[in-house]
């Protein structure tokens, strides 16, 4: 009993210190920061120091407790402390903030640069409902923006950190026409590298990228074939005939990669009309992972429609809308309490989905 006590004991001490150098290799600080005598009279740099100290230990606590199931304590005391920054009104204004978005997509960004898959897939989570998909043979993009939807420039990635992710895809899928899901910008870096755009027929329809732009059809439960990497291969796609509202159309995208693996990105989906097809879509397609807004009709009813083997609720805090629409990570712990497993992640952080270790 002594001799195992002390092997668990050496293993914690070795996981702990692989840990630290992992968070020391990000750059992220492990201490706190050195604080004035008082802040008296300065209520602005009070608060972005304290948003500042903030996001420097909930870095580190996500480091240290990574997207897994089942999620610890701690990962989820970190999530909230997220949401008590991101709620602030002008957090996407404050330079940690800006510094948070910025370094971590830059991480994820090295991260899918180095990484090859050689069973299951890996998925990152960006901005808002921005994920990549990678799987042993392709490379997928959903909803990628900049992040302008935050109404800061500052806030917002460089062209050129698109630009590398956009080399690192095979195809860039946009749910529907609100700017914190489509971005011009990001369609034209895609096409220009000459990587296919799908999107609804009503985006930018009045403007000259319009004829670029794939439109497939949105028809319920019909695999359609897609040409990606220069016609080398044809991707399994269905486009469900989805909508945000009565006024808005939206894509609701499953994509069926060449190992058989499948993945559905819902953008705003939320009509209720649309259970019609959405309760038969488990029927038809073993879905591997689901990727709801997070806020969509009734997340027990769509849960069991898809039937997936992992849920990744996605579209919480787009900073860009008001307080009571910033969807709070604490929101997701009781709106997804279903009998599916469920990963939440922020941006910057990756999953090694493997469907063999899923129930």
């Amino acid at each position: 009993m002594l001799l195992s006590l002390l092997a668990g004991l050496l293993s914690t001490l070795i996981l702990s210190c692989n840990q630290e150098s992992k968070i020391q290799e990000h750059g992220v600080p492990v201490e706190l920061l050195q604080a004035p005598a008082n802040f008296f009279d300065k209520p602005g740099e009070y608060l972005e120091w304290q948003t500042k100290q903030i996001l420097n230990l909930t870095d580190s606590a996500l480091l240290r407790f990574p997207p897994q199931l089942p999620e610890p304590l701690e990962r989820q005391m970190a999530m909230l402390m997220l949401d008590a920054v991101f709620h602030d009104v002008e957090a996407p204004n404050r330079p940690s903030v800006q510094d948070f978005h910025h370094r971590r997509t830059l991480n994820t960004l090295e991260e899918i640069n180095n990484t090859e898959v050689n069973n299951g897939a890996m998925l990152w989570k960006l901005y808002n409902m921005g994920v990549v998909v990678r799987t042993k043979t392709v490379t997928v993009g959903f909803d990628i923006t900049r992040g302008y939807s935050s109404r800061s420039e500052d806030f917002a990635l460089p062209d050129n950190i698109i630009q590398e992710i956009a080399d690192q895809c095979d195809v860039l899928f946009i749910s529907h026409q609100h700017r914190d899901h489509a971005d011009e910008a990001v369609a034209r870096i895609f096409l220009d590298r000459g990587k296919p755009v799908v999107a609804p027929p009503d985006i930018w329809s009045d403007r000259p990228i319009y004829n670029e732009i794939t439109h497939l059809e949105r028809k319920a439960h019909e695999v359609q074939l897609l040409p990606v990497q220069s016609g080398n291969l044809n991707l399994e796609v269905v486009v469900y005939p989805g909508n945000q509202n009565a006024n808005t159309v939206n894509n609701v995208t499953l994509i069926i990669s060449p190992e058989g693996l499948s993945f559905c990105h819902t953008g705003d989906q939320a009509l209720r009309d649309d259970f019609l097809w959405i309760d038969e879509v488990g029927k038809h397609f073993k879905v591997d992972v689901l990727i709801p807004n997070c806020w969509t009709t009734d997340p027990l009813r769509t849960s069991k429609g898809f039937n997936p083997k992992l849920i990744i609720p996605a579209h919480e805090n787009e900073l860009g809308h008001t307080i009571d629409h910033r969807e709070a990570y604490a929101l997701n712990y009781s709106r997804w309490n279903v009998p599916y497993p469920k990963i939440l992640m922020t941006w910057g952080e990756s999953y090694h989905y493997n469907p063999q270790l899923m129930k």
